[in-house]
């Protein structure tokens, strides 16, 4: 995250002594991306983080395609995944690339016997239905409906559910996720025509140390093969930390919407990038002002790219017959557009409370087995009057 946070204890200097209260020296470990030049924070452990009492089994989570090309709009009922106990579990891969994992998991219990820690990707968690606290070394983060939690790599956490409804829609980035480059100035500060601020992301608020030693099991994955290490000391056992990698939550009801007299086009809606894809917000707002205005969208061709929509809530205007969770993919080469009669029918409204979430890759989406589950037949056909 390109701004600064602290939390806990530090030293004065970075590199430098930095005792416990028995005398002891704590155990400065630097977090960092993109090799020593992107955002990085140092950390201060009570115990080193590197003590590994067993290395157990491991077992390839890979996701299996079932169409590694082709050429057909697509629609998923995600709220049929039907729910599963444990969060790794739970977690479906349904549309994936070189550059991301587009994943839904519907998990019912809090991670109370391991910790999880992807190695390979970042990850955002949008959180569907369900609340929260999102534990990890460098503090917790409250979450709730409608939160986005950007979670940098090897990060390590825990997910803490308040009851057995949770539904989330996830995406794996294998490249870091940072904010648009267009909404900040050189400094990394957002800019006045940004659709958020700082004050709207939510750092880790709460820092627990864990003086603990006994054998703590922390699930890693890598290459899509989930590894079991077992650490000697409990892996929240940070005293402080300071820097701009961390995770954080950002609330999709804080976006605000860019609106305008004619129809906007979807970058206004953008609200994280990579350099594989881009994530918008759809979000109640005003429609256009033009007395001759059309707030439906145009007709359109994803010519560089595949448009993902996860529909989250309200009444979408551009589409007949969505429900929640439904996800609709549209490949790049081939127009798409609003469904019969949503043109007309939009022509004079004042407003849409309509929410959504929208991956656009610049890469062709692969359909996995766990996806066909999950089709709804006959959306390819539905523009047909």
């Amino acid at each position: 995250m390109p701004f600064y946070h602290k939390l806990g204890s530090i030293p004065p200097k970075r590199h430098t002594v930095f005792r416990q209260a028995n005398g002891a020296i704590y155990h400065e470990q630097l977090f960092g991306t993109v090799g020593f030049e992107g955002m990085s924070s140092l950390l201060y452990h009570v115990h080193p983080p590197t003590v590994v009492k067993e290395i157990q089994a491991s077992m390839a989570i890979a996701p299996e395609i079932a169409l590694e090309k082709h050429m057909t709009m697509f629609s998923l009922q995600g709220f049929q995944l039907d729910p599963t106990a444990d969060f790794l579990a739970s977690r479906t891969p349904v549309l994936v690339n070189s550059d991301c994992y587009i994943e839904l998991a519907a998990p019912q219990q809090s991670m109370t016997d391991y910790f999880y820690k992807n190695a390979d990707a970042d990850e955002v968690l949008f959180v569907h239905k369900g609340s929260g606290t999102l534990k990890t070394q460098l503090g917790n983060i409250d979450f709730a409906y409608g939160d986005y939690l950007v979670i940098p790599r090897g990060m390590i956490y825990q997910l803490h559910f308040n009851d057995e409804n949770n539904r989330l829609f996830i995406v794996q980035s294998f490249n870091p996720v940072y904010t648009p480059k267009r909404y900040r100035n050189w400094f990394g500060q957002l800019l006045e025509h940004s659709p958020y601020c700082e004050r709207d992301i939510r750092p880790p608020h709460a820092l627990e140390t864990h003086d603990q030693a006994g054998a703590f099991l922390i699930k890693i994955k890598k290459q899509d093969i989930l590894y079991h290490y077992v650490y000697e000391h409990h892996p929240f056992n940070v005293v402080g930390w300071d820097g701009f990698n961390y995770p954080y939550a950002f609330s999709i009801h804080e976006f605000e919407p860019i609106t305008g007299r004619v129809h906007q086009p979807p970058p206004v809606h953008q609200t994280f990038e990579t350099s594989g894809f881009v994530l918008c917000s759809f979000v109640p707002r005003l429609y256009d002002y033009h007395p001759d205005s059309i707030p439906a969208p145009y007709n359109h061709s994803n010519i560089d790219s595949d448009e993902v929509l996860y529909y989250v809530d309200g009444d979408f205007m551009s589409r007949n017959n969505i429900q929640q969770g439904q996800i609709t993919l549209h490949p790049g080469g081939i127009p798409h557009g609003p469904h019969p009669g949503a043109y007309e029918r939009s022509i004079g409204k004042k407003e849409t409370q309509e929410l959504a979430v929208m991956v656009d890759t610049f890469k062709p989406l692969k359909i996995t087995k766990q996806a066909l589950g999950l089709k709804v037949e006959g959306y390819e056909k539905s523009w047909i009057h």
